[in-house]
């Protein structure tokens, strides 16, 4: 068995006896000296050069145990692991030893050694667990954005009520004086949107609170960005049933290329005849919504020279098309998309923003020690201009 797969206990027992034979040879010079000096012999020479054996062997063996204490702590010891000292320190250290060379290494020696194992015969102190603080969670969509592309507003109401324009017929003309004027046709409806409760629970135990304290703050956040997801998914695809919102894409109107415009033929054409129909409807569209995959997929459109036409791949370049960022998301399926004045076209309002509690008294939580957190927020949205949006597929 080499060094580097002995175990701890191993390693320590093979030091211990290695100093044990390195001491039993310093007595045995210790009693040939004795022996020698009592019939009468001159040791002045001898002595140094036993006194110089002792201590070449000794230098030996505190080198060794230092190399098994360098392959020790590589398994795994910290730098602060050690509880004594190791044997070669201690031997170093010792004031035994040093007073015996003093003495030309005369008469006998006695050093007492810590033991560097626990009595149960294991590494003891040598080895220590380290524990990381860090928690390892899963990755999370970098892409939760679709309320940052509408209008947000906070209200106090359980259901938001608006007045939208269904009519609009323009009649205005020059008129000859004393003819009669014409009349222009305009007409509203009401319009009602409820405010609609996203939530979940989670279970934890109280244990796991105690050992990891900063586990609550985590779960706080995964909360948090559970329902941001379903949030994105509710603005862009609620269908407005049960106690689901009415999102944009229900809502958006159908793609249709204006008359007499070049029909695409490309995904980056039909995106550009997108804003078009929501320009010639009199709004500005500020931006697209589309899939991760769809978006690699234009990204990836060459010229004719087989060159890359948004940018350099050594370069980073921003999620723009058409002067307008682009705004990928999961949430859209793959082969649509959506493009319009998002600001004018919807409403998110905020009846209460994410909250989240803690509690140990749902259920039966007192008897088992658990407690349950609830993430909830309170929201209603509202697409008053169908029109400002257009959706299609590629």
């Amino acid at each position: 068995m080499t060094t580097e797969t002995k175990t701890a206990p191993e390693l320590a027992a093979e030091a211990k006896a290695l100093f044990d034979a390195k001491i039993d040879e310093v007595k045995g010079i210790a009693t040939d000296l004795q022996g020698r000096m009592a019939k009468g012999e001159d040791l002045t020479k001898s002595a140094k050069e036993l006194a110089d054996q002792a201590i070449t062997g000794m230098n030996e063996a505190k080198a060794r145990v230092d190399e098994l204490e360098q392959k020790l702590a590589r398994r795994g010891s910290d730098d602060g692991a050690l509880e004594v000292k190791s044997y070669g320190a201690q031997l170093a250290e010792s004031e035994q030893l040093k007073g015996y060379i003093d003495r030309g290494a005369q008469g006998s020696m006695r050093i007492e050694l810590k033991a560097i194992t626990s009595a149960s015969g294991s590494a003891g102190g040598l080895i220590v667990s380290q524990r990381d603080p860090g928690i390892t969670d899963m990755p999370k969509r970098p892409d939760v954005i679709l309320r940052d592309l509408v209008t947000v507003v906070p209200t106090t109401s359980a259901s938001i009520d608006f007045a939208k324009q269904t009519v609009r017929t323009n009649a205005a003309a020059p008129v000859a004086e004393g003819n009669t004027k014409p009349y222009s046709n305009y007409g509203w409806s009401r319009v009602s949107t409820p405010v609609r409760t996203l939530a979940h629970l989670a279970k934890l135990t109280r244990q796991a609170m105690d050992d990891a304290p900063q586990l609550q703050g985590e779960i706080d956040s995964e909360m948090r960005y559970g329902l941001a997801l379903a949030e994105d998914a509710q603005i862009l695809l609620g269908d407005g049933t049960g106690e689901n919102l009415l999102g944009m894409m229900p809502q958006a109107t159908p793609y249709a290329l204006p008359t007499g415009a070049t029909t695409p033929t490309t995904s980056i054409d039909k995106l550009r005849a997108g804003v078009l129909q929501a320009t010639l409807a009199l709004y500005s569209p500020t931006a697209f919504v589309l899939n991760p995959i769809d978006w690699y997929n234009i990204e990836l459109t060459k010229d004719a020279a087989n060159g890359y036409i948004f940018a350099n791949p050594l370069q980073m370049a921003g999620p723009i098309l058409w002067g307008r960022p682009v705004a990928a998301t999961v949430s859209m399926a793959a082969g649509s998309w959506l493009t319009g004045d998002f600001k004018r076209a919807a409403t998110l309002y905020d009846r209460m923003t994410v909250e989240v509690l803690i509690s140990s008294e749902n259920a039966d939580d007192f008897e088992k020690n658990l407690f349950t957190m609830r993430a909830e927020e309170r929201l209603a949205m509202a697409v008053k201009r169908p029109a400002a949006l257009v959706k299609g597929t590629f």
